[in-house]
């Protein structure tokens, strides 16, 4: 147990408050029993509906079967759209080869002065054409958050039909969720002024999705 994790139990024994395990064990029962909602029917192949919800929000999508492949289908891209080729990357991917495809890609959380950030997705949402980031200190939501063109390569695996799975995944594989849970479908968008869509008002204004096995 953490200095943290001392600080909250003496709080919360001070409150008469159950134990953090006590209400995981409480919601986790709530979860098993309640009955869930009517769902569609899946989609009989979810990469497919994937791409084609994913295409329709305006993201761009590029596949490969060799995640060696990545940088060169980047720096292809980057370098069609007139785009910086350099900018920052989650660590699990920054042993992919970035520099022999021409880019810089540093492994550091993004600040304002970066345009290309990239990173992976717990999974993504076949039903909506939605990525699922959960933040934590190798998964920096600034990466996918700050830079005007997002990079996000998803293993097509992680691929699930509906947003409950999504949950249902992140619960079976995280003891705890985490601070924080994003959501990205497409790039960022606005109908405030004047209802004209505006992209990139509020984060990235260009997406990228790259489906390779990870």
């Amino acid at each position: 147990m953490n200095a943290r994790d001392k600080i909250l139990g003496r709080i919360r024994s001070a409150q008469k408050k159950a134990a953090v395990g006590a209400h995981q064990e409480t919601i986790a029962s709530h979860l098993a029993n309640h009955p869930r909602g009517p769902l569609p029917p899946p989609p009989g192949d979810l990469v497919a509906c994937f791409k084609e919800r994913a295409l329709k929000l305006s993201s761009d999508v590029l596949e490969t079967n060799d995640k060696m492949e990545v940088p060169a289908l980047l720096a292809s891209y980057l370098r069609e759209k007139k785009l910086p080729v350099s900018g920052v990357c989650w660590p699990s991917l920054a042993g992919l080869p970035w520099s022999a495809a021409g880019l810089d890609m540093q492994s550091r959380p993004a600040k304002n002065q970066y345009l290309v950030g990239i990173t992976g997705a717990f999974c993504a949402i076949a039903e909506t054409g939605t990525l699922m980031l959960l933040s934590g200190a190798d998964t920096p939501a600034t990466t996918s958050l700050l830079p005007e063109t997002h990079v996000a390569v998803l293993d097509p695996r992680r691929i699930v039909a509906t947003m409950e799975d999504a949950w249902d995944l992140m619960r079976k594989e995280y003891e705890q969720p985490p601070r924080a849970v994003n959501f990205i479908s497409g790039p960022s968008r606005t109908a405030d002024i004047e209802q004209t869509v505006t992209l990139g008002a509020h984060g990235p204004y260009r997406v990228l999705l790259i489906l390779a096995p990870l």
